[in-house]
């Protein structure tokens, strides 16, 4: 059975990697991230807590484990905070990215690694795994010099690009544009949406299961793991308020220029995503039907409180 180690496992992605794990997929899953665990139960897996800024910290934990594959979800994702806070993004962002590489070298593991639509400009999407990148803001340079670290490093390495992930963890502390519109819609509050920008939401399940197939595959290059439905941020919106029957007119549609962010985002992204099917057998599941598993998760969490 192979050995997987995660970082970022408090994170939405790694606290689904680890379900995923503990629902029957065969490995052995080191779960690593900074601090206490966050994740419940405990069991069925090992969890250590590690500084992916601390190169001897991460360099001890490989040496412990020896995973066959590493899979790399911890970055600094806010678009604007990586803006604003460059120093701190390039760390977390870049040179933790160059610790795990030459770390995975020196003991033989795969680094599957995690990366964004934002390295892309957005004039020409959707994009295959070929397209040229052009980022437009520092986020999105920092996504692009990891994925080059990797891809010039000597061990087994994927890059996972990735869009818009949704999904619930099991603590109420964290949010996504799923989330983020289901809560002010039920308080009844009014919401400004851009109508602008283009994405494919990506189940935070899917996700992992694409990290997984990875894994299991040995699969090497870069992956395209996101939904396969283009939409408007607001035709996003919209959509959550429609599957719990919310009012919609409380969704204001907006230009991106009028909200005047630190950082620029790409027009429109989006992916094709033939080589995950063909190569991994990924398959993505429907917007509504990742709203439904989501709510469903929901009820379960209350029933659990």
């Amino acid at each position: 059975m192979k050995t997987i180690l995660v970082t970022g496992s408090n994170g939405l992605l790694g606290q689904k990697i680890t379900s995923a794990v503990l629902a029957g997929r065969q490995f052995n899953l080191i779960a690593t991230s900074k601090g206490l665990n966050r994740f419940k139960p405990e069991t069925g897996y090992q969890y250590e807590s590690m500084d992916i800024l601390d190169p001897a910290n991460v360099r001890a934990v490989v040496e412990k484990y020896r995973p066959d594959a590493v899979i790399h979800t911890a970055a600094l994702t806010n678009v604007d905070k990586c803006h604003e806070q460059r120093v701190l993004a390039f760390d977390l962002n870049v040179n933790a990215v160059q610790t795990l590489a030459d770390i995975c070298t020196e003991f033989g593991a795969q680094l599957i690694h995690l990366s964004t639509d934002f390295v892309f400009d957005g004039a020409a999407g959707p994009y295959d795994e070929e397209g040229v990148p052009n980022p437009l803001s520092y986020y999105g340079e920092t996504k692009l010099k990891a994925e080059e670290v990797v891809q010039n490093a000597k061990c087994k390495w994927a890059i996972v690009r990735t869009i818009i992930v949704y999904g619930i963890v099991r603590e109420k502390s964290r949010s996504n544009i799923v989330l983020w519109a289901k809560e002010a819609l039920e308080k009844g509050e009014p919401i400004n949406v851009v109508n602008d920008q283009w994405r494919m939401p990506t189940l935070a399940e899917d996700l992992a299961e694409g990290c997984l197939l990875i894994a299991e595959k040995e699969a090497r290059g870069i992956y395209n793991i996101s939904g396969d439905e283009m939409m408007s941020i607001s035709e996003l919106v919209a959509k959550v308020a429609d599957f719990w029957q919310l009012d919609k007119t409380l969704i204001r549609e907006i230009s991106s220029a009028s909200l005047n962010q630190a950082a620029k985002r790409p027009v429109k992204t989006g992916f094709i995503l033939d080589k995950a099917v063909r190569d991994l057998g990924y398959r993505a599941h429907r917007f509504t039907e990742g709203l439904a598993l989501l709510d469903s998760q929901l009820v379960q969490r209350e029933l659990n409180n």
